[in-house]
């Protein structure tokens, strides 16, 4: 089961674009714009981890930090912040905060320190899967490589291009290859909310994604018949019926 993060950051810019980072990335997010709202959510539904902004307006991250502390709950604290002296990071950590990311920050690395935290807390297994990345910050999976920041995928040697949704639909594949999405989560994941059972969008995007990986001609095994002779490639994106979809190399 994926986790629960409640993130709070006011800046509306980083605040969606770290939600979308964290919910492709496995984790089921809800955001918030301040500390009041980080309370009211805390205490409504506690999640298995926190990201806290420290600079926001009414209730800063710290003093959300200690309320929650003071209260006994010892639920991981990751803290963003724009302050980089010592005294300052010694004040978040003494707040009760578990560690912390200064801004401006590369999300892998958001990624690693939350892993680090759940780690810390719960079994290895109830963390995200971290999918195989390579030392230029690609993600690797299925034969396929991709790369978050430039917004490039490639099978074997092939360079592919893909639409702006397609992309992130096959990113959210790639991040959990192996995992069976089903119907619901993509949706919400992709578009933000579900078109309803009768929508044929997703099964629509999956179609283009799956002519574009399975060009007949890329390197591969056996698979659909090729054209003029092209050798044929394995189909990576499957099917599991009456459910969702699946990203494997069988």
């Amino acid at each position: 089961m994926p986790h629960n993060l409640l993130l709070a950051e006011d800046d509306r810019a980083i605040r969606h674009a770290l939600e979308r980072a964290l919910s492709l990335e496995g984790y089921e997010v809800t955001a918030v714009a301040d500390g009041v709202q980080a309370l009211a959510q805390a205490h409504r539904t506690p999640p298995d981890v926190l990201v806290l902004d420290v600079m926001m307006p009414g209730i800063d991250g710290l003093q959300v930090c200690r309320v929650l502390r003071a209260e006994g709950n010892r639920t991981p604290i990751l803290m963003l912040t724009a302050l980089v002296e010592t005294a300052d990071r010694i004040a978040g950590l003494d707040a009760g905060a578990d560690d912390y990311v200064v801004k401006p920050f590369d999300v892998e690395e958001v990624f690693a320190r939350l892993r680090a935290l759940l780690r810390r807390t719960g079994a290895p297994d109830d963390v995200p899967s971290e999918p195989q990345r390579t030392p230029d910050g690609q993600i690797a999976a299925a034969g396929l490589r991709l790369d978050p920041q430039a917004r490039r995928v490639w099978r074997g040697a092939r360079e592919i291009e893909l639409t702006r949704t397609e992309f992130d639909l096959l990113e959210l594949l790639v991040r959990n290859a192996g995992i069976v999405l089903d119907h619901t989560t993509i949706y919400d994941r992709i578009w933000g909310y579900d078109f309803g059972p009768g929508s044929k969008n997703l099964a629509v995007y999956v179609g283009y994604l799956r002519r574009k990986l399975d060009e007949p001609g890329a390197a591969g095994g056996t698979g659909a018949a090729g054209a003029a002779g092209a050798p044929a490639v394995p189909s990576l994106i499957h099917t599991v019926r009456g459910v969702g979809y699946v990203l494997r190399e069988d």
